[in-house]
C-alpha cells in the first residue's frame, strides 16, 4: 500500500485500529523518518486513546488509556546489555499485553516472543516522501482480519 502524505499514513492507522483488539501485538519496522510514529498516532486516534502520541524513544514505553488501551514502545535505544531481549523483559510489556494493543517500533528480533500471533508492519519512505506499508501477518486470524482493510 502506498500513502502520499503523513496524514494518509495516519488515516490508514485509524482504519487499522478498526480491526484491532485487546492482546494484539504490532511490530513496526522501517528506517528513521519512515512514518512509524505517524502510523501509531492514527492507530491511537482510531482506538480513542487519551493524550498526544509522540515517539517514546527516550522513555522507551508509554501506556495510553482509552476504551482499548494502547502500549506504545520504542526499542531503538535498547541494546546496552549483551542480550537486548532482557531489556524488553524489564519493560514488562507482557503485563498489559492481554488488556491492550501493544505497538513496538524497532522491535524486530526482540518482542516476537510476547505473542505467538502478531502483525509485522514494514514502512518505507521513498524519495518523493511516499510511504509504502507492507503488512505481514504471523499466526492467528490476522490474515482474515486484514482482508477488511
Amino acid at each position: 500500500m502506498k500513502f502520499a502524505t503523513v496524514e494518509d499514513t495516519q488515516n490508514f492507522g485509524r482504519r487499522l485500529a478498526g480491526i484491532l483488539r485487546a492482546g494484539d501485538l504490532l511490530l513496526l519496522t522501517g528506517p528513521l523518518g519512515a512514518g512509524k510514529t505517524a502510523l501509531v498516532q492514527g492507530i491511537g486516534a482510531g482506538l480513542g486513546v487519551q493524550g498526544p502520541i509522540t515517539s517514546p524513544t527516550f522513555v522507551i514505553a508509554r501506556v495510553h488509556k482509552g476504551p482499548l488501551p494502547m502500549v506504545h514502545a520504542d526499542a531503538y535505544r535498547l541494546g546496552e546489555r549483551p542480550d537486548p531481549r532482557a531489556e524488553i523483559d524489564d519493560l514488562d510489556l507482557d503485563a498489559s499485553a492481554d488488556d491492550a494493543v501493544t505497538v513496538v517500533e524497532w522491535g524486530a528480533g526482540l518482542v516476537e516472543q510476547l505473542n505467538d500471533e502478531y502483525l509485522r508492519v514494514r514502512i518505507d519512505r521513498l524519495d518523493d516522501d511516499t510511504r509504502v506499508i507492507d503488512l505481514v501477518p504471523h499466526g492467528g486470524d490476522w490474515a482474515h482480519r486484514l482482508e477488511s482493510l
